[in-house]
């Protein structure tokens, strides 16, 4: 389960073909009036591409963080190109402007949110300033969403789709951590209550267009925020009898009847997601645990179930290659 070369172009290659696709596109827009219906390049200057704006957000995180990995591969001058041109203050200007607007304020939470403080994490990390620098006033406009949201969000969201609040704040904390403060102990302060003394899951997964599981995506979630032996206790009453397979559902591919159904379409990525969180959840386990012998081998399961399929009908094109990035990924 090694990034590669091969993947990275191919990855890129898929993404490229969508970032500035405007079309078909499913917009998160209310209409204030009779004159906001625009176009999406209209709303969205930057984030109109990949069929919807998440999407080309973390289309954006993928390419950016492919490039930082495998800065000559063949795909590397294109995406420099679009991003100086893309990734500029005027342009995102005008995102902002969008947020600004009234019935903006639950516009793409938490997914988008998350994503959007994804990207500009990844953009740090390049040697070129100019990036992370043009997008930093959207993603303190995103953190200060989560500020004002956490403290109200009395129970989690926890079901697999992108309202689910776990995965949101894996991506947010990250961000966090680095600059940030504030927010980053916020985040920890709600995950350990909303999950602290959850015990014995019972996994009642997947639904029909998850692609993301409740289950192993709160695990990961705890062991961002957890120290490790207070997450090998947590993690072992939180699923009891993992390490002899149960329960079976979390160790089995979800089967994808309609890849052309963009919500059936969802459970390519639940395999991909899950291949994520169980490489993550084992490197956080000790040496030893029953889980981390076998974490890379469940993952594997789940990863060659959904790879294959990741290109092929713009349902799943338009977003899978991400997933498949987070699945391949380093551990931390």
């Amino acid at each position: 389960m090694i990034l590669t070369a091969e993947h990275a172009s191919r990855f890129a290659q898929l993404t490229l073909g969508h970032l500035g696709r405007e079309y078909p596109n499913k917009l998160d827009h209310v209409l204030e009036g009779p004159d906001g219906a625009e176009t999406p390049s209209a709303l969205h200057p930057v984030f109109y591409g990949s069929f919807d704006w998440h999407s080309c957000v973390h289309g954006w995180w993928q390419v950016m963080r492919l490039l930082r990995l495998f800065p000559d591969m063949p795909e590397a001058p294109a995406i420099r190109a679009r991003a100086d041109v893309m990734l500029v203050p005027e342009k995102i200007a005008g995102e902002i402007a969008y947020l600004a607007r009234p019935l903006s304020q639950g516009f793409e939470r938490p997914y988008g949110w998350g994503w959007l403080l994804a990207l500009h994490h990844e953009l740090s990390l390049h040697d070129h300033p100019d990036w992370a620098e043009a997008l930093s006033p959207l993603a303190e406009s995103f953190a200060q969403r989560f500020e004002h949201y956490l403290p109200k969000l009395t129970y989690p969201i926890r079901h697999g789709v992108h309202s689910n609040s776990a995965f949101a704040l894996v991506l947010a904390h990250e961000w966090a951590q680095e600059r940030h403060a504030d927010l980053a102990a916020l985040i920890e302060s709600r995950l350990l209550d909303w999950f602290g003394k959850d015990r014995a899951a019972q996994a009642w997964e997947p639904s029909g267009d998850e692609f993301l599981s409740p289950t192993l995506t709160e695990a990961l979630a705890m062991s961002r925020v957890l120290p490790p032996a207070a997450f090998t206790e947590w993690f072992d009453a939180f699923l009891p009898e993992i390490a002899e397979g149960r329960p079976e559902i979390l160790l089995t591919p979800a089967f994808v009847s309609d890849r052309t159904d963009g919500k059936i379409a969802h459970l390519d990525g639940l395999n991909l997601s899950r291949a994520w969180c169980w490489r993550q959840i084992a490197a956080a386990l000790p040496a030893g645990h029953g889980v981390r012998a076998r974490g890379e081998e469940i993952a594997r399961r789940h990863l060659d179930a959904a790879l294959p399929h990741i290109a092929g009908d713009y349902m799943g094109e338009h977003w899978l290659a991400t997933y498949a990035l987070l699945a391949l990924g380093p551990t931390r």
